[in-house]
């Protein structure tokens, strides 16, 4: 049965992060908040973590899971970003936006999308940052979508009823504003718009794509 912490959205209690981070390097999956909605979340190493977080969420990999890092320094660490790539996401981030990239050796092959791309993201969110702090390493992502739901959970006590066997931990910070990410793929010769939602697409003037 998953555990239960009821964090402060602002002023997360580090004592609760700590452990939090502890349940993630241990091998757990946690559903924590961001700036968009709630997602599942694991340690970038652990094979099983990642395909519990693909079972939950019934995909194959074929989609894209997403890299939460802390700063540009940690996505240049896992993805390959050139001059425009990097002020694109410079003056976006933090913030509302996921991130399609050409991944970089660091990036385990099982994480890798067919096309050797990986999702990165920059979150603004106190208790996400403040995890990520404590973890010193990309947490590896996705929204919480479930099956069959379609739409990106947004209130944790309803997390807990649905995945409280399916999870280590859900972490309460209250109902998050629940749009997901924009998502912008960068990975080709222009930007490309794969998922609008949250994230302003004015700044980057590129042509609107299928879903994939």
């Amino acid at each position: 049965m998953a555990q239960y912490f009821s964090v402060h959205p602002e002023n997360p209690q580090p004592r609760l992060i700590r452990q939090a981070v502890d349940i993630i390097r241990a091998g757990g999956v946690v559903a924590y908040p961001t700036d968009s909605c709630y997602a599942l979340g694991c340690h970038i190493g652990d094979k099983a973590a990642m395909e519990r977080i693909r079972r939950i969420r019934d995909v194959d990999e074929r989609h894209h899971l997403t890299l939460v890092c802390r700063d540009l320094a940690e996505v240049g660490q896992f993805a390959k970003v050139d001059n425009l790539q990097f002020r694109l996401i410079r003056a976006n981030t933090p913030g509302h936006y996921t991130f399609i990239l050409r991944a970089t050796r660091d990036v385990p092959r099982r994480l890798l999308h067919p096309r050797h791309t990986i999702g990165v993201r920059i979150p603004d969110h106190p208790v996400v940052r403040a995890l990520l702090e404590v973890l010193r390493e990309p947490l590896l992502s996705a929204t919480l979508i479930l099956p069959d739901h379609g739409v990106a959970l947004n209130d944790a006590a309803e997390i807990r009823r649905h995945l409280e066997h399916q999870v280590d931990l859900v972490i309460d910070a209250g109902v998050c504003d629940g749009r997901v990410t924009t998502v912008i793929d960068l990975s080709g010769e222009a930007p490309v718009l794969l998922r609008e939602g949250k994230g302003d697409t004015r700044p980057f003037g590129f042509v609107k794509a299928a879903l994939h």
